[in-house]
């Protein structure tokens, strides 16, 4: 796979300090939500994962605009109820800022699951796409994105293998899962697709 590319910008406001997340390689990282505004007025509520050094110079508080680049990244987790996909902002740069919301990401990788096309419930066309975008040291990010309208119908047409690149935003949602007859909120994260382009 050539020319792959992941690389996101969040504008946002700090809404809820930085806490330990864990130690690699003797690196400490950080995770902590960051609150960015959409032009509807909702709000998407994203981690970020930050290497405590990005974090030393910086003094957060809640209510601190920041500004994140960085990577979109999963990670396969395992937990009481199950294997679960989890996503995040992992922060290359980090600071504190002035100016109006951004959610900016650009993706690139291969689509590693057949896409699922329908239509919601007020006919809007929606597909449903999970992307694998490769990284340094044999890694790979599967990342679920969202496409729409035109773009959603030219994507339900690939195959599995297909390369696809994205622009669009991370985005949050909650949804009510029952396990075991006892509903529980969660939150899934997703790109919505703003453009999209099936590289020949």
């Amino acid at each position: 796979m050539e020319q792959v590319s992941n690389h996101i910008i969040l504008r946002g406001v700090l809404a809820g300090a930085p806490v330990f997340s864990h130690e690699n390689h003797g690196r400490r990282f950080y995770r902590f939500p960051l609150e960015v505004a959409r032009l509807s007025g909702t709000a998407d509520v994203l981690p970020v994962v930050a290497d405590e050094s990005l974090l030393a110079d910086t003094v957060l508080t809640d209510g601190t605009l920041v500004e994140v680049t960085g990577q979109v990244r999963s990670c396969n987790c395992r937990s009481e109820t199950g294997r679960h996909l989890m996503i995040s902002v992992y922060a290359s740069t980090l600071g504190l800022c002035d100016g109006e919301p951004e959610n900016t990401a650009t993706l690139q990788g291969v689509i590693c699951k057949a896409p699922v096309y329908r239509r919601t419930p007020l006919g809007r066309e929606i597909c449903d796409v999970m992307l694998a975008v490769s990284r340094h040291y044999r890694r790979t990010d599967y990342l679920p994105c969202i496409l729409w309208g035109k773009s959603a119908r030219e994507v339900a047409c690939l195959s599995v293998g297909a390369p696809l690149h994205l622009t669009g935003r991370l985005q949050s949602r909650g949804y009510t899962k029952v396990v075991d007859g006892v509903p529980q909120q969660r939150v899934a994260y997703e790109i919505s697709a703003m453009e999209s382009l099936c590289p020949v």
